[in-house]
Order: C-alpha cells, then structure tokens, then sequence
C-alpha cells in the first residue's frame, strides 16, 4: 500500500512533518483540528510538500529522519535543493568534535 510524507505548515511558522496512507484525508483532519496536538494548536495548517512512496513503511520512515533535521535542513528539501541536504547535516555546533581546537593549535 502506497504511503505519504508531508510536511504542513503551521500559523505559528513552525513545520509539521507527517505520513499517511491517504493523504487528502489526513490534510482535512489537520486543517479540523482531529489530527494532531501540535497542529490543533497551530491552525490554520497548508501543506507545504509531499512525497508518495510504493509503501506506507518506507514514508514512515522517512518521516522518522525529518523529524529530527533542522529547519534549514527540511526547507532545502522542500525547494528541491538537495545538493544543500548533506552539508546541512552537519553539526556546527561548537562542542562537537569536529569543530573543537586541539589544545596544540591554540
């Protein structure tokens, strides 16, 4: 059974990232307010991007992923700028590992 990613946005500016096996039933349920907490809250709601997938599992998952990408992140993918999807992966935060002087190059 084929399934969906989508991604709302809310009234607030904040992104909704969900999946579903029939999506304009799932859009008209946010938009009523029976689908979510975080999008009740947040009314009115646009559907911003989608994607079908051959199964609902694989939508699933990927709904999983973009959960946790940053708002950079998932607005490049929403533009179709993938090339940008991997460099925005990256933590640039400045306790990581990566990014950290060693104590010789201070």
């Amino acid at each position: 059974m084929k399934g969906f990613l989508y991604i709302l946005k809310c009234s607030d500016g904040s992104y909704y990232t969900g999946s579903t096996h029939n999506l304009e039933k799932r859009i008209f349920e946010h938009q009523i307010g029976l689908a979510s907490g975080w999008t009740r809250s947040r009314l009115p709601v646009k559907l911003v991007y989608f994607y079908e997938f051959n199964n609902y599992h694989d939508a699933l998952f990927m709904e999983t992923r973009i959960k946790g990408w940053s708002r950079k992140k998932k607005e490049a993918l929403m533009q179709g700028k993938f090339g940008l999807l991997h460099e925005l992966a990256k933590c640039k935060n400045e306790s990581h590992y990566k990014n950290k002087v060693g104590e010789s190059e201070r």
